[in-house]
């Protein structure tokens, strides 16, 4: 049984040493947030994550996981310690590194044998030897030790899976020994191990979500033309992903990308080249096309309504930026629910689990039990996030229960003629729409 130490207790962190305590090691969760500590102890998550609260449950029951906010409680004996912890952008979009230089320092100063540090927080190109080089100044005395880049590649709603089945662990480090140490450490996983330098085991992170945030910008700007042109964007796209050199990942349009990641590792990643002399083109405008599809949902809904949303009853269904997570960070649904509240829109909003967040995040709505009590008396209904539980509705019974029955599909979760045939005046994302154009030969015939 290894013994490790994990640094954070967010998404990557509690997902992180919660699958290593299952495959048998021993790990200590370290944070000092005392809070999430305190929670973590009587069993509850700080975040939600299908089955993550049943498993580190099963392995807090076992002694193979324990919480704590002690660095030298959690360094103790470790063999191990992952460096989980945020990095958001800062003003210019660069990351901002002070939680990592934190637990570098604190690991430096509490270190009392031989470590190997990984750094799983997506950080930039070259912090691997910037934390070496703190660990190292900040040492009362020297002691050996290693830093290792592993990127994780987790999606939230699906983060266990993740782990436990990944497409490759990548490893980067200056030490082979210490690389080879960590594959050691994931081998159970049975995955293709990538050992390369630590640069390149940062900027693989970056690259990998910059380039699906580009395929999601770029079937969204797709889309906009299918509107123009009264094309259904869904059938393109499943046309398109037949390709085996294209597949159909990542090709769902709908009102943007969110989260964590993509905005914050993209816009990283652009500071990173504006920084040394050059000019990210593809990477601005996959900025810029997110940033319209979210205002293109706010316009179908104000267009829909006459032009004007000012004292208009809006519903919005889908909070969180992605289903199966609380997570509202960069959250496409709050820029929208923000836009209608500030062009004078009375929102209720419902989202199964992303409430609580939201709320925080944007005061001013009507939060509601359910699905229909949101709709109930709405001028108009957007679907904003693709909860499972959207496509069962009783959408007579809630057509029946709105003041006009105007439907926003921002996600495309429904058929349009269906809908269209109950009676609602729907418009979804890239699906044509009665009256388009048609173009032939280059004119308009």
């Amino acid at each position: 049984m290894r013994k490790l130490c994990v640094i954070g207790s967010g998404y990557v962190g509690l997902v992180t040493g919660t699958c290593f305590a299952d495959l048998g090691n021993s790990v200590t969760l370290v944070d000092i947030d005392t809070s999430k500590i305190d929670m973590l102890r009587r069993g509850q998550m700080p975040i939600y994550e299908p089955g993550l609260a049943e498993m580190a449950q099963r392995n807090t029951d076992a002694g193979r996981m324990r919480f704590t906010t002690c660095y030298a409680e959690g360094l103790d004996q470790a063999e191990f310690v992952f460096i989980c912890v945020g990095t958001p952008s800062g003003v210019d979009g660069e990351a901002d590194l002070q939680y990592v230089r934190a637990a570098a320092e604190t690991i430096a100063e509490t270190m009392t044998h031989p470590l190997v540090i990984i750094n799983k927080s997506t950080v930039p190109v070259g912090t691997g030897d910037w934390t070496a080089e703190i660990v190292q100044r900040k040492q009362p005395q020297p002691i050996d030790f290693a830093v290792v880049s592993c990127p994780e590649f987790l999606r939230e709603g699906s983060a266990l899976a993740d782990f436990i089945n990944p497409d490759r662990t990548v490893l980067g480090s200056t030490s082979v020994d210490a690389a080879e140490r960590v594959a050691e450490l994931y081998a159970p996983l049975d995955a293709p191990i990538v050992i390369t330098d630590i640069r390149t085991a940062e900027m693989i992170k970056y690259a990998s979500n910059a380039f699906l945030a580009t395929r999601i910008s770029f079937i969204n700007e797709i889309s906009i033309i299918c509107e123009r042109l009264g094309a259904d964007v869904t059938e393109v796209a499943r046309g398109m992903g037949y390709d085996k050199r294209i597949g159909p990942h990542f090709l769902q349009a709908g009102i943007g990308f969110g989260g964590s990641c993509f905005p914050k590792d993209v816009k990283a990643l652009a500071n990173m080249a504006q920084t040394h002399g050059m000019h990210p083109q593809l990477l601005n405008a996959v900025m810029e096309i997110n940033a319209f599809q979210r205002r293109q949902i706010t316009s179908k809904a104000r267009e829909l309504l006459g032009g004007n949303v000012n004292g208009k009853t809006v519903a919005v269904l889908g909070l969180a930026f992605k289903q199966n997570t609380d997570d509202t960070r960069e959250s496409p649904s709050l820029t929208v629910v923000r836009s209608l509240l500030n062009q004078g829109a009375l929102v209720k909003a419902y989202d199964p689990v992303a409430m609580d967040n939201a709320s925080r995040d944007v005061p001013g709505m009507t939060l509601c039990r359910d699905s229909y009590d949101a709709a109930r008396d709405a001028d108009a209904l957007l679907i904003l996030t693709p909860w499972n539980e959207f496509t069962h509705l009783d959408m007579a019974r809630i057509l029946n229960s709105m003041k006009q029955p105007i439907l926003v599909d921002g996600r495309n979760m429904y058929d349009p003629d269906e809908l269209r045939a109950l009676g609602f005046a729907y418009r979804g994302v890239g699906r044509g729409f009665e009256g388009a154009g048609i173009i032939a030969n280059g004119d308009d015939q």
